[in-house]
């Protein structure tokens, strides 16, 4: 809720402006009472307006007399975890106050599922060889999926999370991705751009990101289709205080033929027909800020690169599995299945 004036009252209103107000306003049936200063003093509701008609005030008795004083809310320090109790206690809407107590903006929390404080890394430099002829005059990340470019599904799946700033890192055919995004103010957040002169490999664009103010950098490919949760992503991460997290799908291979446990040259037991999982890397990592400065300036680097060298250092690398679909949109195979996926959603 960018126009969150439209949700705000001030205090010495009458009930009845009030209720204009909610009346007017369906889709949010809350109120912000501000004192003269635009201070946020407490909330309203139809329900709260109407104990406290039942209790004898009226309907040009001053609204502060129906508001309610203890309210939840955020500021600059975001808690992942308490917004999820706040979405699971049924908070609707949730404002962020700046340090005078103002409110800087309102999340609406029935279509967020999460807030994170995340800044996000769209790798969309590829030239998508495999997906030729689509992609000899349209970046892949612009091929179309269920009726939009295949990187603004990502796009607004990280917006649905709270996220609010985006880097897109491009190269080939950068023109056309940043013409349709442009700043990202169409979609209510911040985009901007980092232009590789040349490939940088998978992460290598990261040393490049100027000054932000969130601790965690979010770093997925374009191509990547999926539902994965964002939030236990970054909870899981948090948890363990790692330097780094990989998300993982799980891959599983289906041996045909009885399988010999060994010792030596002795056998010990047998496994009829194993099935062997294995973890592969999804190409959607968070990684801290300060573990940012590892990567050198201008230079081919990759994700694995970086792995190995917080490996060496002694850092904490996880890795963390994605339980719903996923799919890396690098052939023409895939790209057909993604848009077999997207019919059924």
């Amino acid at each position: 809720m960018n126009n969150f004036k439209e949700y705000t009252i001030q205090k010495q209103a009458s009930c009845l402006v009030a209720l204009k107000k909610l009346n007017q306003e369906k889709s949010n049936q809350t109120l912000f009472v501000l004192d003269e200063n635009e201070r946020l003093v407490g909330t309203v509701t139809d329900g709260d307006i109407r104990r406290g008609l039942i209790k004898g005030l009226n309907l040009e008795s001053e609204i502060d007399q129906f508001c309610q004083p203890n309210f939840s809310f955020i500021n600059g320090n975001i808690n992942v975890s308490t917004i999820h109790c706040l979405k699971k206690d049924g908070i609707k809407v949730l404002p962020r106050l700046n340090e005078f107590g103002q409110i800087e903006k309102v999340y609406d929390l029935s279509r967020l599922n999460s807030i994170l404080p995340l800044h996000a890394v769209i790798m969309a430099g590829g030239k998508g060889e495999r997906l030729r002829p689509l992609t000899e005059k349209t970046p892949k990340p612009m091929l179309l999926l269920g009726g939009k470019p295949i990187i603004e599904h990502n796009i607004d799946r990280l917006i649905s999370f709270g996220i609010e700033t985006i880097t897109i890192s491009v190269h080939y055919l950068a023109d056309q991705i940043i013409n349709y995004f442009g700043d990202g103010s169409t979609k209510g957040i911040t985009i901007n751009y980092i232009e590789e002169d040349v490939p940088l490999g998978t992460i290598g664009c990261l040393s490049l990101i100027k000054d932000t103010n969130q601790q965690v950098i979010l770093v997925l490919n374009s191509d990547v289709f999926t539902n994965i949760d964002f939030e236990d992503f970054y909870l899981t991460f948090e948890n363990v205080n790692a330097d780094m997290a990989v998300a993982s799908i799980p891959y599983s291979v289906d041996i045909p033929y009885a399988i010999m446990e060994l010792e030596d040259n002795n056998i010990r037991s047998f496994k009829e027909k194993p099935k062997n999982t294995y973890y592969a890397n999804a190409g959607i990592y968070l990684i801290k800020k300060e573990r940012i400065a590892l990567i050198p300036k201008n230079t081919f680097y990759n994700s694995t690169d970086l792995m190995d060298n917080i490996i060496a250092n002694k850092g904490k690398l996880i890795h963390s599995p994605i339980t719903g679909y996923w799919i890396d949109i690098g052939k023409h195979d895939d790209y057909i299945k993604a848009k077999e996926i997207i019919r059924h959603l």
